[in-house]
């Protein structure tokens, strides 16, 4: 699949089939999100691939993450350095392993961690203190659901200024 196609066609994905992501097309997804650019090339990333469905299922119940994480075939965490850009880079890393992920056929979706319960689920994930849990991700082949689906977005007449803001862009 294209990038531009790869862009334009990805949806959220919740519901998946049972069927294990290969381990090439895992390794895949890791290697798109240990490319992604980083500040200063910092690369502060870490992964946790999670294939054992007792331990996605306790992630989800100890972090209180949306249970359809839950029945996903895989998940991934995404760790990060705490520095100065930690959002920033983790949403670059997040989206190169979705889009890798896309254009393979593997559905997956952003999923936040209530801040509350990331210091359990870092411990139950024995995630060094000094590392920012920031999501667990999901991934598998989406169910027959959201074949059809397509996304609604505003048009660019609406979100595309010129030289300063409130001055039409001319397509």
């Amino acid at each position: 699949m294209d990038v531009y196609n790869c862009i334009k066609t990805k949806l959220a994905v919740r519901e998946f089939k049972t069927d294990p992501v290969p381990d090439s097309l895992i390794l895949r997804i890791l290697q798109a999100g240990r490319w992604a650019p980083s500040s200063m090339n910092h690369q502060p990333w870490q992964f946790i691939v999670i294939k054992e469905k007792s331990v996605l299922e306790s992630a989800v119940a100890i972090g209180e993450i949306r249970p359809f994480v839950a029945t996903a075939p895989m998940a991934i965490v995404i760790v990060m350095d705490d520095y100065d850009r930690p959002l920033l880079d983790a949403g670059r890393v997040l989206q190169q392993m979705q889009l890798m992920a896309w254009s393979d056929g593997i559905g997956s979706c952003f999923v936040g961690i209530p801040e509350q319960n990331v210091p359990e689920l870092k411990r139950f994930l024995k995630i060094p203190e000094h590392l920012d849990l920031i999501s667990i991700m999901p991934f598998g082949f989406p169910s027959n659901k959201i074949e059809g689906l397509n996304k609604v977005r505003k048009p660019l007449s609406q979100l595309v200024h010129s030289e300063k803001f409130g001055e039409a862009y001319q397509l």
